[in-house]
């Protein structure tokens, strides 16, 4: 029963799948053991290339140097350079690279070093190719260039060399350029290394003094301007102070200082007279009560008062003594009465003197408060005005201020800018010079070998790999079994290089002529010319299968059949014929093909009679019957005059049915060489009159697409299949194919005659 391709065989281990053909270790050392020459082929012609690249390679030597990027130095005359931690910027770093790979540096080195006179630079000794190219070129060409464009042409390709040779980068995050500049001369390298880094050493130098320079001269310009502007300024506010009476002093304007003093007296005034007046309404308030009590005289507080009122309290003790002594009425106590009054008088008439005195005291407060309150009030009128002049004043004042601060700011740095201009000092500095390269750097012999080597193995492995999963044909049993689900009953070789003659391979014969008569025949009785080759090996294991399968059913009918022509089914039929014979089988061959009758042409290409006729009467086949005298064998040729267009019918007819019963009868083995499947149905339509099939499949050009097609378009023969044989196989390949059987493996066959 035919079986649909296997995709995946559980034996296969650590296989993968790719476009449906299964990738297994052992499917790879196949691969690996048919594609060698193809794999040597390709790693030899790699090898060839890179040789030959090592060989006319002209070597090269590189020359390297370094600068560091390190902006602390144009700092030593920064006063805040010993406290920044500033980082550079990496785009900083990355420009100088663009600067270093610049054209104007570049072309400063070139006419430093005079490089447009050296025959690597100015094209006076070309290469074949560049020599050629220039032939050609010179003949399109309009006339001779002038000098002067014609040199600045030399030097623009110059600097394209040394750019093209030169390489600069930055060494990972460092701040460090590194300069590598390749040429066939390594004194040369080394001197356009150190070229190229004391130019831009240079460069940065002059460029930096030039934009100092330039700085200077701008802000020299920029600082007789500013100080202009500042002296204006300044006197725009003396001649605004001098037109307004505004006078400054330590502490401010005059005007306000002045209405500050008047505003602080008066105040001061203003308090005298409450205090004034507060006095003035207590005297007025204690005229009015007995003078003599303790609390009037307390709150006069006045010397004389107090003295009064002491001598009168001392009247007034002795006035009560005597009047209780000697009664009122005594002379001595009226006149203690009498100058008690009078000191009674006395101490009013000093209060009164008090309250006069209380009362001009207020009066003139008074006045004097007014007269600070009239000039206040005068110089809040002329505060008022000079406050809005004060508000331009403030204006030219802050112009001013600002004149001045640009000015002293501009005057500072043109100061810094004209010692900077004097010190040599850059951003950069060389830390390793270029030295003298003693060792090639390119072609790398050994790296080209081994990247030759490697990517030859490679580009073989795959053109090997692509070969075979591209190729839609069988080399395999393996292959064959996975395609059409059947056992492979083995290999056959080509016999034919062994059997065809120097003649006969150099001139192919036509249909029907008598060499390819006799090349035919000769293949036809390989078997029996070398009876212990592989093919009649290979042949006895076909038997062994159909003589196995006998053990369980009527196997006697057997068909040898192909999908397609020319796959060498004949000679497989021919061979196994006489092999089945030579072992005392009672075998017949018959030729089932009647398109070609390919088998009746090696055979019995003298026959006169055959297949067409015994089926016209089975029982007297035997007079049809063609018998080989060395082996036994019994042929059925197939003759007929003109091809039969009821050819498949004749096949499948009753007759065909009662031949095939009648010889049962007489044979062991009934072999048919059937017509293939594909061209024509004949084989289709007599697959059920045979027992067993026997697949041929020509070896490397059978396409799966094909087999697969030509099976699969019957169930019969499906059915029927006993199992497939691959032909015609190259015998130098099936070595390599079959390597993993070891060396003695075909010590058993004996190929030769």
């Amino acid at each position: 029963m035919y079986q649909p391709r296997e995709q995946f065989h559980p034996s296969h281990k650590f296989a993968i799948e790719i476009g449906g053909a299964v990738l297994s270790a052992e499917r790879v050392l196949d691969v690996l053991r048919r594609q060698w020459p193809l794999i040597a082929s390709v790693l030899g012609g790699v090898m060839t290339l890179v040789l030959l690249y090592l060989m006319l390679a002209k070597p090269m030597y590189t020359a390297n140097g370094r600068i560091l990027i390190d902006t602390k130095q144009a700092q030593v005359l920064d006063k805040d350079s010993g406290t920044t931690t500033a980082l550079i910027d990496t785009g900083f770093v990355d420009s100088q690279v663009e600067i270093i790979n610049s054209d104007d540096l570049i072309l400063s080195v070139v006419r430093r070093l005079k490089l447009t006179d050296d025959p690597e630079f100015n094209g006076s000794n070309p290469g074949p190719i560049a020599f050629v190219t220039g032939k050609v070129a010179a003949l399109f060409s309009s006339g001779d260039v002038p000098s002067q464009e014609r040199q600045e042409r030399i030097e623009h390709a110059a600097v394209e060399l040394v750019q093209k040779n030169l390489r600069v980068e930055r060494l990972l995050t460092t701040y460090v350029l590194s300069l590598s500049y390749r040429s066939v001369d390594p004194g040369k390298a080394r001197q356009i290394v150190n070229a190229i880094t004391n130019a831009y050493i240079l460069g940065a130098l002059d460029a930096k003094y030039e934009a100092t320079k330039r700085a200077t001269e701008w802000l020299q310009q920029r600082s007789e301007e500013l100080r202009a502007q500042a002296t204006s300024s300044d006197q725009a506010v003396q001649s605004f102070k001098a037109k307004n009476n505004i006078v400054g002093t330590s502490r401010g304007l005059m005007t306000e200082q002045q209405l500050s003093d008047v505003n602080t007296q008066l105040i001061q005034a203003r308090a005298a007279t409450a205090e004034a007046k507060a006095r003035l309404d207590r005297i007025d308030a204690v005229q009015d009560k007995d003078l003599v009590q303790p609390t009037v005289t307390d709150a006069l507080s006045n010397t004389v008062i107090t003295r009064l009122r002491a001598q009168y309290l001392d009247l007034a003790a002795q006035y009560a003594d005597w009047s209780v002594r000697y009664g009122k009425t005594h002379q001595a106590s009226i006149n203690l009465a009498n100058k008690m009054e009078e000191l009674r008088k006395a101490i009013a008439d000093e209060v009164r003197r008090i309250a006069d005195a209380y009362r001009s005291d207020y009066e003139i407060a008074k006045s004097r408060e007014a007269s600070l309150d009239q000039s206040v009030k005068g110089m809040v009128a002329q505060a008022d005005n000079t406050g809005q002049a004060q508000v331009k004043l403030r204006d030219l004042e802050s112009a001013a201020d600002t004149y001045r601060n640009l000015y002293n700011n501009f005057l500072e740095k043109l100061q810094n800018a004209t010692q900077n201009q004097s010190f040599p000092i850059s951003e950069a500095r060389i830390i390793s010079t270029a030295v003298k390269p003693y060792e090639k750097s390119s072609p790398k012999t050994l790296l080209a070998l081994v990247g030759g080597l490697v990517g030859g193995l490679c580009l073989g492995f795959g053109a090997a790999f692509a070969r075979e999963l591209l190729s839609d044909v069988m080399r395999t049993p393996s292959e064959v079994e996975d395609e059409i689900g059947v056992k492979c009953l083995g290999v056959l070789p080509d016999i034919r290089r062994a059997k065809l003659t120097q003649r006969a391979r150099a001139v192919l014969p036509s249909e029907g002529s008598p060499g390819k008569n006799r090349a035919g025949a000769e293949l036809s009785r390989h078997v029996i010319d070398h009876p212990f080759s592989r093919f009649a090996e290979t042949l006895r294991n076909i038997k062994v299968s159909i003589d196995v399968a006998r053990l369980t059913r009527d196997v006697k009918v057997i068909g040898i059949v192909s999908s397609l022509p020319k796959e060498g089914k004949t000679t497989v039929a021919a061979n196994f014929g006489h092999l089945t014979a030579l072992t005392g089988h009672r075998t017949l061959l018959i030729d089932g093909d009647l398109h070609t009758r390919s088998l009746t042409r090696d055979l019995a290409p003298d026959a006169k009679t055959g297949l067409v006729e015994a089926l016209q009467d089975p029982h007297s086949f035997g007079y049809q019957i063609q018998r080989s005298k060395e082996t036994g064998l019994d042929f059925l040729p197939s003759i007929y005059l003109t091809r039969m267009v009821n050819s498949a019918d004749i096949m499948a007819s009753k007759a065909m049915a009662e031949l095939l019963a009648v010889v049962r009868q007489n044979y062991e083995y009934i072999i048919i060489d059937l017509a293939p499947v594909m061209p024509v149905a004949d084989s289709k339509a007599m697959s059920h009159l045979v027992d067993a099939m026997v697949y041929v499949i020509e070896w490397g050009k059978t396409t799966r697409s094909a087999l697969h097609e030509s099976v699969s378009s019957s169930e019969a023969i499906q059915k029927k299949l006993l199992g497939a044989v691959l032909n015609r196989a190259d015998p130098n390949m099936l070595k390599r194919i079959e390597a993993y059987k070891g060396s003695h493996y075909n010590s058993y066959y004996v190929e030769g005659a």
